[in-house]
């Protein structure tokens, strides 16, 4: 049997989390912090842009459509990031994770041997994490969906430490896809909030798993970075220089920062045959998985032929091409 194409990296739009946080005081503010950090440019093509992509993003038929034109067997489905909603109160969080579980649940369920799902969790509320987690899993999700930070909270945070015990111990999931990035209005033009912002906050939150010993006292963690885990793979030197170097640095985790990035899932989606070559070479063609950003355009309409052109040896092509993914999602 042939190993599945599959892409780890694919979204849905859930209208119905939108029309339940549309009258919320909180979601205005969000938005005006959203369009200083874009800026106009930016959103005067982000709208047409996601407006006429709804069809894929949220109609099954033409989902599996168009994975048939790009090759690809199997998806794994994540919440739009623009669902996280990390301003909400407690809640209004709960009914917001709730009801995304359960819209992804059913969109997977029309195609149950191509799609699969993860899920939501208010890092705003770490009370609240993992009872969040638990409900995707009920629901027959694999996992979440979480980004680098909420406001005021990075990723190491104690608090989180019942939510890191708990997706090790149920072997869920946890997809890191970045929304947003704390450098504001300095990323207002070009794109630069995406371009820029998203491999910035990949690389942040990581160096916080990291460098806090997150991935020493969960080592069964199953996370998938999005974006090819941004800047840090690549530039991980730097981590492990600082880390012999100086005492602050090398205080919180156990061993050379580089060694974390072979315990770390990456996705390929790095829109560079030299760079993904060298995120290969850094966490292992085991540790890399076919992601396609379906359908925004910050993606690639052609991930198999994006990753043809990194001209892997035979077995890492496959590797990345859907059989890590198709263990970690445990398809065989």
């Amino acid at each position: 049997m042939t190993t599945p194409t599959v892409d780890v990296h694919a979204h849905i739009l859930l209208p119905e989390v939108e029309a339940l946080v549309a009258d919320h005081p909180g979601l205005a503010e969000a938005r005006a912090l959203d369009a200083r950090r874009n800026g106009p440019a930016a959103l005067a093509v982000n709208g047409p842009m996601v407006r006429e992509r709804i069809p894929k993003l949220t109609d099954v038929t033409v989902r599996l459509a168009a994975m048939d034109a790009q090759g690809v067997d199997v998806q794994l489905v994540s919440p739009s990031p623009s669902h996280y909603h990390y301003w909400a109160d407690e809640e209004t969080a709960e009914k917001v994770y709730r009801l995304a579980d359960e819209a992804t649940a059913a969109h997977c369920a029309q195609a149950p041997q191509r799609l699969h799902g993860l899920g939501l969790v208010p890092l705003q509320h770490p009370e609240l994490a993992v009872h969040a987690l638990e409900h995707a899993l009920e629901q027959g999700l694999l996992g979440v969906e979480i980004s680098s930070h909420t406001p005021g909270r990075e990723l190491s945070d104690p608090a989180y430490e019942p939510f890191w015990s708990r997706a090790a111990a149920t072997g869920a999931l946890l997809f890191l896809h970045p929304f947003g990035c704390t450098l504001d209005e300095r990323l207002d033009r070009w794109y630069l909030s995406n371009t820029v912002g998203q491999p910035t906050e990949n690389a942040v939150a990581l160096s916080h798993l990291i460098f806090s010993g997150v991935l020493d006292r969960h080592p069964g963690l199953k996370l998938i970075a999005a974006h090819g885990g941004g800047y840090l793979p690549t530039h991980i030197g730097r981590s492990d220089h600082a880390w012999q170097a100086r005492s602050d640095a090398g205080a919180g985790c156990a061993h050379l920062p580089s060694s974390y990035l072979k315990r770390l899932y990456f996705d390929s989606l790095v829109h560079d045959p030299h760079v993904l070559r060298a995120l290969i070479a850094a966490a292992g063609a085991d540790r890399v998985l076919l992601g396609s950003d379906f359908p925004f355009d910050m993606g690639t309409e052609d991930p198999v032929g994006a990753l043809r052109a990194a001209r892997l040896p035979d077995a890492d092509f496959h590797a990345v091409r859907g059989g890590n993914a198709a263990a970690l999602l445990r398809l065989t």
